[in-house]
C-alpha cells in the first residue's frame, strides 16, 4: 500500500508531460490502491486481459499466486469438514485454489514401500490419490506449468515448462542447442500410443 502511494505521486509528475503509458499505469495503480485500502489483496484488482502483465510488473506482494491447504482429520480426508468447506468458500472469494489433505494420512503413506501398498491404502479410505499429488497438481495449475517426459532405453526424465511454450523452446529446456537446431516434433496422441502398442505401431497406423 505504501509502495503504491509513493509511486502514484511520482507518476502524477510524469503525467504533466503527457505520457500515455504513465496514464495507463496510474489508472491501474489507483484501482489496485482502492482494493488494498479495503483490506483485500492486490490480486483482486479488476483488470482487462491486456493489463495482467502491467499488474505483474508492479511487483506487489499480494499479487503473488496463493494456494490454500486445509489439513483435516483422517476421517474427513475424502470429503472435508466444516472448517475445510469454510476455507474453500474463502479461497473462492480470493480467486485462489484450495486443497484438502490429511497430514496424518500423508505420514502413513510415506512409510509404505510399494506402489501397490499405497494404492491399496488409498482405496481403503476412499481416496484416488495422495494429498501431496493434489497439492502438486494445484500448484502447477496456479503457476501455469506442465511436465513433459523424455524416455530412452537407459532413463526417463521429467521436464517442467510453462504452458503454451512452443516445441523448440520446450526442447531448449533440455539443452539450448536443441532450440537452435530444431527441425520438427513428431507427436503421437496418448490413446493412439496405447491402442497401437507403442511408437512403432502408431507410426505404422
Amino acid at each position: 500500500l505504501e509502495s503504491l502511494e509513493r509511486r502514484t505521486v511520482a507518476l502524477g509528475k510524469k503525467l504533466r508531460g503527457g505520457d500515455q503509458a504513465a496514464q495507463e499505469e496510474l489508472d491501474l495503480m489507483e484501482r489496485a490502491l482502492a482494493v488494498l485500502q479495503q483490506g483485500n489483496p492486490a490480486s483482486m484488482t479488476p483488470i482487462e486481459d491486456d493489463e495482467a502483465e502491467l499488474l505483474k510488473k508492479l511487483q506487489l506482494l499480494t499479487t503473488k499466486p496463493v494456494l490454500y491447504i486445509a489439513n483435516v482429520e483422517e476421517a474427513a480426508a475424502a470429503s472435508g469438514n466444516a472448517h475445510s468447506k469454510a476455507l474453500e468458500v474463502y479461497a473462492k472469494t480470493r480467486h485462489a485454489p484450495c486443497v484438502v489433505i490429511s497430514a496424518a494420512i500423508e505420514a502413513e503413506i510415506s512409510i509404505l514401500e510399494s506402489e501397490a501398498d499405497r494404492a491399496e491404502f488409498l482405496a481403503a479410505i476412499d481416496l484416488e490419490e495422495t494429498g501431496l499429488a493434489r497439492v502438486i497438481q494445484a500448484g502447477y495449475g496456479l503457476l501455469g506449468l506442465l511436465t513433459f517426459f523424455t524416455v530412452g532405453p537407459k532413463e526417463a526424465r521429467a521436464w517442467t515448462i510453462e504452458k503454451g511454450l512452443t516445441a523448440p523452446l520446450a526442447a531448449g529446456v533440455i539443452h539450448t542447442d536443441f532450440t537452435r537446431g530444431f527441425i520438427a516434433a513428431e507427436t503421437i496422441a496418448y490413446d493412439d500410443y496405447i491402442a497401437c502398442k507403442g511408437e512403432a505401431g502408431a507410426k505404422d497406423a
